[in-house]
């Protein structure tokens, strides 16, 4: 190694042992300080968390978390439970056919406490969001000082990029969290010379969480090799590692046993390695463009799910950069980013490095001139205005970029919580007197699982009939509509299989078998079919209105007496 790239690592490796003392910052200052900042933080990502519609993959992980069920009802992704029913094989349980399980497994728990609801879709995400500030402090504690730690968790707390992830119930909450988890106890085992097996643990639990997170193994290993190479030998980080396998081993099993019985890993493994399964023609979310597409897209995407404050604070910080570990992290998760491409969601693993290059460089002003706390205030300030108009606020106001976020569209009031919200009323209560033979034998045994815990709840059979007209983003209906009828048996059917029931039955048919109830849904953004306006003919219509008092939906009753 030459003198340059010997001086360029010292270099670097200055600020990691580097604890720095503030004459100002007693240890009980600080945990007020922090506290605060966590109070603050709970409000952004708890407060008013059911707001925003159900249109992202959080449906498509909540569905299946209700009952910890790999079924997605897309007929494009089809899963090994539908390839081996009636009897899957016992391995097909070890995992999900698109993601590793550990996500679900939590929001099935919430949502077995608090009800299939957006609240407790979401709340597990608001809660790794906190934790995840709080590790952030940790983190600028380990590797600069208290202060530093405190000014990195204060930006990430009402940033943003990092306030959407943690109020949505997908994965990047969840794998942000333990990314920093597993980061603050691997740099606290190389300082002070500590077991790494606790860090096995967090990443083992982080690869179970989503397989973008085997990146720890690039970032944990390139800090190694240039600033701690005698690690490489030690045996106590073979065993760390022995453990995060083993932990993981559930979804290795199900990939070995899944090639060997069908010659391919699953949706996400296979899209890596380069196979074609047969069971998967099309791949969603994998259309990511070419890695000139994806260059070209990260700068609108970055701007379009931060504010151009935060943005233009980190760019400067970034330029005073002095930590390794720090620069390492980033640099592995833009490669990583030009592999899976800028989505707004993947981003947002950014965000908590970037809060500790900004907090090291208020930090370093701090330290030495208090008055620059002047300075943070008004950009705390229109953090907290640009992270409340664009999340918690129904709709945002004001121009975009600088006051308003395409970030929002990511959990827009379009109206169907409202939707939502009518079906929970009109079936409190309530159990489907008739339901529609499912096409699976796994649907049947947990619909029926479900129907037996409703009867217990359920004081009166009720016999109706739900039918759309409806021009519905499928993630929307999964959660609102399809959710009612695979779980808990309400039969719910679209307006040409209404008619072709009667074509194949007869006029009679709904009336014969002992429907009673009808409820017919168009939406607002479609002009109905002409056969829709002969059925409701006479009927009142019920407006079903978004936020904004726009009408999103038109629902007709036709109720027996």
């Amino acid at each position: 190694m030459n003198n340059f790239s010997t001086g360029f690592l010292v270099f670097m490796s200055q600020k990691d042992t580097l604890q720095e003392k503030h004459f100002f910052m007693t240890p009980g200052l600080v945990k007020k300080v922090l506290v605060a900042i966590l109070v603050l933080s709970a409000i952004l990502r708890v407060g008013w968390i059911s707001r925003g519609d159900t249109i992202n993959d959080e449906v498509y992980y909540g569905f299946r978390a209700v009952g910890l069920m790999d079924f997605n009802a897309a007929s494009e992704q089809t899963t090994p439970l539908e390839w081996w029913d009636p009897t899957p094989p016992a391995w097909v349980g070890f995992s999900f056919h698109d993601h590793p399980p550990l996500v679900f497994v939590v929001q099935h728990f919430f949502i077995k406490v608090f009800g299939e609801n957006n609240f407790a879709l979401r709340l597990p995400s608001a809660l790794f969001g906190i934790a995840s500030v709080y590790l952030v402090f940790l983190l600028g504690t380990i590797i600069y000082s208290p202060l530093v730690g405190l000014v990195s968790a204060g930006v990430l707390s009402v940033t943003l990029n990092h306030v959407y992830i943690s109020r949505v119930g997908m994965q990047e909450s969840y794998v942000i969290f333990f990314i920093l988890l597993a980061s603050y106890l691997f740099l606290r085992a190389v300082r002070q010379k500590r077991s790494f097996v606790s860090t096995g643990i967090v990443v083992g639990l982080a690869f179970l969480t989503k397989y973008n997170s085997l990146i720890l193994i690039l970032i944990f290993g390139t800090y190694l090799l240039f600033f701690h190479r005698v690690y490489l030998k030690d045996r106590k980080l073979w065993l760390s590692a022995a453990v995060a396998v083993l932990i993981f081993s559930p979804v290795i099993i199900y990939n070995l046993m899944l090639y060997r019985a069908v010659g391919h890993f699953d949706f996400q493994l296979s899209y890596i390695f380069g196979q074609s399964p047969k069971e998967w023609p099309v791949a969603p979310g994998k259309e990511i463009g070419t890695l000139l597409v994806r260059a070209h897209d990260f700068l609108p995407r970055i701007i379009g799910s931060n504010s151009w404050l935060f943005l233009v604070v980190s760019a400067v910080s970034l330029l005073f950069l002095r930590n390794a570990f720090i620069a390492i992290s980033l640099v592995w998760f833009l490669v990583l980013l030009a592999v899976i491409g800028p989505s707004f969601r993947f981003l947002t693993i950014l965000s908590p490095f970037l809060a500790l290059s900004t907090g090291a460089l208020f930090g370093k002003f701090l330290e030495r001139r208090k008055y620059v706390i002047l300075l943070l205030i008004p950009i705390a300030t229109f953090e907290i205005f640009y992270t409340v108009n664009n999340q918690i606020a129904y709709y945002p106001v004001g121009p975009s970029p600088w006051f308003s976020s395409k970030v929002r569209y990511e959990n827009y009031n379009w109206g169907n919580n409202e939707l939502a919200e009518f079906f929970k009323k009109e079936f409190t209560g309530k159990i489907p007197a008739l339901t529609f033979p499912m096409k699976y034998k796994f649907l049947e045994d947990t619909q029926e699982s479900f129907m037996k815990s409703d009867k217990k709840k359920g004081t009166m059979f009720y016999p109706a009939l739900v039918v759309t007209d409806v021009n519905f983003d499928r993630g929307a209906k999964l959660w609102v509509l399809d959710r009612l009828q695979i779980y808990h048996g309400w039969p719910i059917i679209d307006l040409s299989t209404y008619f072709s029931f009667l074509e194949k039955n007869g006029s009679d048919y709904y009336s014969r078998v002992g429907f009673k109830n009808y409820y017919f849904i168009t939406s607002s953004n479609i002009i109905p079919d002409p056969m829709f306006f002969g059925l409701v003919k006479g009927l009142e219509p019920l407006s079903i209105v978004n936020p904004r008092g726009e009408e999103a939906f038109t629902v007709y009753r036709k109720l027996s007496r």
